[in-house]
């Protein structure tokens, strides 16, 4: 079996890629393992890297180094490989995708040590207009939020959860919060302003807002919230039990969490800005789907990827 890395020197604030290249040498050397780094140059590289050696059909471990940006491209260019699986050690800043795991395997997975004959499991993905997220698909104020957020992350004294809260406050004050869409739930239409439509998988993104707590990444169940559009000082009141997960105490003619299998978002005004993972684009017709069981991870012995699911 091959063990590749696929490093993004870029992730973080301060590159990583000496002490990676010296994991994936440590594991060559007391392993005897076949290990080989590759780092990424451009946006869409590691999707490119990472399907290019899963087409091999070669038995393939991927270790995605890097932010949650690169967990989402290793992602979208392994799902649905059989001969290919993938884990993360974290090199960026916010790191959502592994806070699924809780605070002590998040850790581990910080050491190639602790991963390369780790346990095999199988993930849901959301399909998002073909392109697969691991936690949180988004769309409205939130996507629009992330969108934005990159304007901030290099502001000196702001971590990640400091940069989204700063995008947050800018998208909130100066921007209008809903947007006339009309939103299918499987066979259900609902035409309506919406502050944001949110399909969970997982259930962390912004740097650790909690919309379904809920949610779990392999039960073959997606968690879709849907928010009304609401004045600002009613989404300024709102926005901490949202953020905390406690979505069955905000008000219910405002709030809906379903689990449709296909969700369909339209807009006949302007373009929907969507984020997947942190990563954002722009379309008039959004179309949210499980993928079940279609990417093959693997991680520490005994993790689990619903470790802090309530």
């Amino acid at each position: 079996m091959k063990h590749v890395f696929i490093i993004n020197p870029r992730a973080g604030k301060k590159n990583q890629t000496s002490r990676l290249l010296a994991m994936a040498e440590r594991l060559r050397q007391d392993h005897g393992l076949d290990c080989g780094c590759m780092l990424t140059d451009r946006p869409g590289g590691a999707t490119e890297m990472a399907r290019r050696l899963a087409e091999t059909g070669e038995p393939l471990r991927i270790y995605a180094c890097g932010g949650d940006g690169t967990i989402y491209e290793v992602a979208n260019g392994i799902a649905g490989f059989e001969n290919a699986a993938m884990t993360c050690i974290p090199a960026g800043t916010g790191n959502d995708f592994l806070k699924n795991f809780g605070l002590e395997d998040m850790a581990k997975f910080r050491e190639a040590e602790n991963l390369w004959d780790g346990d095999d499991m199988q993930l849901d993905l959301i399909d998002c207009n073909g392109r697969y997220c691991t936690t949180i698909a988004c769309n409205g104020i939130d996507a629009r939020i992330a969108d934005s957020v990159h304007r901030y992350s290099g502001t000196p004294g702001l971590n990640g959860r400091g940069s989204y809260l700063v995008s947050v406050a800018v998208n909130f004050l100066f921007k209008p919060i809903g947007r006339r869409w009309t939103v299918y739930l499987d066979g259900e239409r609902i035409e309506d302003s919406f502050a944001l439509v949110s399909m969970c998988n997982g259930r962390y993104y912004g740097g650790g807002s909690t919309p379904v707590p809920e949610a779990r990444m392999d039960d073959g169940v997606l968690h879709t919230i849907l928010i009304k559009n609401v004045p600002k000082l009613t989404f300024g009141r709102l926005f901490g039990a949202y953020s905390a997960g406690d979505h069955a105490l905000l008000p219910q003619e405002l709030v809906r969490v379903s689990e449709a299998k296909v969700v369909r978002i339209v807009s006949d005004q302007e373009d929907i800005i969507s984020c997947l993972d942190g990563e954002t684009f722009c379309a008039r017709e959004v179309v949210m789907r499980l993928a079940d069981k279609r990417l093959n991870f693997f991680g520490p012995k005994g993790c689990s990827p619903n470790a802090t699911a309530r």
